[in-house]
């Protein structure tokens, strides 16, 4: 299945993976009861942003991106999660997983 919309920062069209990623972002940096008429859609990880950088935490926001995205991304099904700096020390977010056509997917989404 194709999935095809628009990419939210410069209006051109994105499908597929790059579709899913730019939905994963949503849902995880929107917080619940931030959305008009569906306070329930999104994820907890806004409530983690001043929590210490251990592993219990780190506990946390895997915990939170993956009942987020089990409830609001029906296009994958997650196998791991990783939370970890990237090359410029930014937290960031790194997802394995297959989609609804058994292909693998990958992600990395900025945690800030």
């Amino acid at each position: 299945m194709t999935y095809s919309g628009f990419d939210r920062q410069t209006g051109m069209a994105i499908s597929d993976d790059a579709h899913i990623t730019q939905s994963m972002y949503d849902i995880l940096h929107t917080p619940i009861g931030s959305r008009v008429m569906r306070r329930e859609y999104g994820s907890l990880l806004s409530e983690l942003i001043d929590e210490p950088d251990n592993k219990a935490t780190r506990l946390k926001v895997m915990s939170a991106c993956y009942m987020a995205l089990m409830r609001w991304e029906p296009r994958i099904s997650l196998q791991r999660i990783e939370v970890k700096p990237d090359e410029n020390n930014v937290p960031t977010l790194y997802f394995q997983g297959t989609k609804t056509d058994n292909q693998p997917f990958t992600a990395e989404i900025p945690r800030g």
